[in-house]
């Protein structure tokens, strides 16, 4: 299938690895042009470099903190400056830290606010005008299944997530008519390094391996195992692209049977 990336502009931020990586690779193989963004600016160019090596493509490396409320428009101005428009937009930002309700303050809480919600808020109002110029304008919010089942220990992440699914829906309705489409993926454990860190935590508090963790959350899936972030990117790519023309507000599950829900 061809899903007439060629020669798109894409932004994914928290891209320098993990699924953010993975989807700036993979959009860049279908011949995208890429913005990548991450906090770390040696880290980020290296991810750079290796998605040119491997695709021959154009890759922007733009690096930034998106808890900075400047950042985002100082994202748009640097694309549209480079390559006269943008056409897809996918938020993405690492996850609060895990923890019980009560170890964490109102502080704790802004924090993940921040990080989790407010990022896909000025990320998406920073890039409306360019993407209502666009004639496939595309937004990926990136959030987690969480939102549908609660995960234990991460009260941060439950809670605050279910915003993005919230504001995802919403302006698939209110900006649909402007022609930008509006989805969301609510990935479930994937082999990333911040999944490696949560098991990390697992193994400490159970006195056990971080392994055995892998292993005991991956027999929730019916297929035995994680994700990879590769599996993550194909979903994320179609759904973005022209191919996936006529999807608009909704929230996908790439989660490996581990959600036990219906709906």
């Amino acid at each position: 299938m061809d899903l007439q990336l060629n020669g798109k502009v894409a932004l994914v931020t928290g891209s320098s690895r993990g699924l953010g990586y993975a989807t700036a690779l993979q959009l860049a193989s279908e011949g995208a042009r890429v913005v990548i963004n991450g906090r770390d600016k040696d880290s980020l160019e290296a991810a750079a470099q290796q998605i040119r090596t491997q695709t021959h493509a154009e890759v922007l490396a733009l690096p930034g903190d998106v808890t900075d409320p400047e950042l985002p428009g100082r994202l748009v101005r640097q694309i549209t400056g480079t390559w006269q428009g943008l056409d897809i937009l996918i938020t993405n930002a690492g996850g609060p830290r895990p923890g019980a309700f009560e170890k964490f303050t109102d502080e704790d809480w802004a924090q993940a606010v921040d990080l989790s919600f407010l990022s896909h808020v000025r990320l998406i109002r920073a890039a409306i005008p360019a993407l209502r110029k666009s004639s496939a304008a595309s937004v990926l919010t990136i959030t987690s299944y969480s939102v549908k089942q609660p995960i234990p220990n991460l009260v941060l992440s439950n809670s605050i997530r279910a915003a993005t699914v919230g504001l995802t829906k919403t302006l698939a309705m209110e900006l649909g008519q402007d022609g930008i489409r509006f989805n969301s993926i609510l990935p479930g454990w994937t082999r990333t390094e911040r999944v490696q860190k949560l098991m990390k935590a697992r193994a400490e508090t159970n006195g056990t391996t971080i392994e055995e963790e892998i292993q005991k959350q991956s027999a929730e899936s019916p297929l035995g195992r994680m994700a990879t972030p590769e599996e993550f990117a194909n979903a994320a790519v179609f759904l973005v692209s022209p191919a996936a023309a006529y999807i608009t507000g909704v929230m996908l599950t790439v989660e490996g049977g581990m959600y036990k829900g219906t709906l």
